[in-house]
């Protein structure tokens, strides 16, 4: 579970309601009562239910919601009701729905990995990357758990993978990996490889984890085979272009997780709000 603190829930909200809603106030809204239901279009995987929870009981309304973030929905199943002043409502609930409908659509997308995966290779896992929407990251991850997905690095901060990028800077791989080793020789360190070759001496240079960068699942599976005899403990991942469609591919070559970015890009997953009057409309 990811912390979402209450002040960048707010945040979003401001966004769209700086200085209150206009519209209700002149329609005289908060003389109305009403309720709206939120259900998904078509079948698909919930995420940020809570937070849609916690934005409409911040504007005092009363909630009721059956689904965790998570479950898979059929359509027209209602999971979230609020209930109260109609201004309200209409103050919130457009937040509230862009939020489940962007972290749903990102939940049902890596779900359709995780099953594509684990359908040949049940010990494959399947891990998104930090290539999330610039100021989207405790939301995008939320979704990506819901989904049944892990994090591959929240950041630069807690974890070593060195890039081709950072070879540039030096002239001796070798020596470099195990100065990184005696610097931090808690952490385990990941190398970016292209090719089986780059593969075969990143291990033999003591690489705890090989990110195989946009190789084929051929490839992927001949590195696994020749790597992993010399050095049983490796642990080797897939990434670049991995998506639902070839995860399979890369699970079935002996990957033991798929990294990816592609979850997080892709269509919003409907939710339809449905509103109601719970008394006679206004004149």
């Amino acid at each position: 579970m990811y912390f979402f603190p209450d002040a960048e829930l707010e945040a979003i909200l401001s966004e769209d309601v700086p200085y209150g809603d206009l519209t209700s106030r002149l329609l005289g809204l908060e003389k109305a009562e009403g309720a709206v239901e939120c259900f998904f279009k078509e079948e698909g995987v919930l995420a940020g239910a809570e937070l849609a929870e916690r934005l409409f009981r911040k504007a005092g309304l009363t909630v009721t919601r059956t689904a965790q973030d998570g479950d898979v929905l059929s359509a027209k199943t209602v999971f979230l009701r609020a209930e109260g002043r109609a201004d309200r409502i209409h103050a919130v609930y457009k937040v509230a729905q862009n939020i489940m409908e962007y972290a749903s659509g990102i939940a049902t997308r890596t779900r359709a990995m995780v099953e594509a995966a684990q359908s040949v290779n049940p010990d494959c896992r399947v891990v998104t990357t930090r290539k999330h929407f610039p100021g989207t990251k405790r939301l995008s991850l939320l979704a990506v758990e819901a989904g049944g997905g892990l994090v591959h690095r929240t950041g630069l901060s807690e974890s070593i993978l060195i890039f081709d990028q950072h070879r540039v800077f030096s002239t001796d791989f070798a020596e470099r990996l195990q100065t990184l080793r005696r610097l931090d020789p808690e952490r385990k360190v990941a190398v970016e490889v292209e090719n089986v070759e780059e593969g075969v001496r990143a291990a033999e240079l003591g690489a705890d984890i090989l990110q195989c960068d946009k190789m084929t699942p051929q490839d992927v599976a001949v590195l696994v085979t020749a790597a992993k005899r010399a050095h049983p403990v490796l642990v080797i991942s897939a990434a670049g272009g991995v998506n639902a469609a070839n995860a399979a591919d890369y699970a079935r070559a002996g990957a033991d997780f798929l990294v990816t970015s592609w979850p997080y890009f892709g269509r919003p997953h409907d939710v339809k709000m449905r509103m109601s009057a719970s008394c006679d409309a206004l004149p």
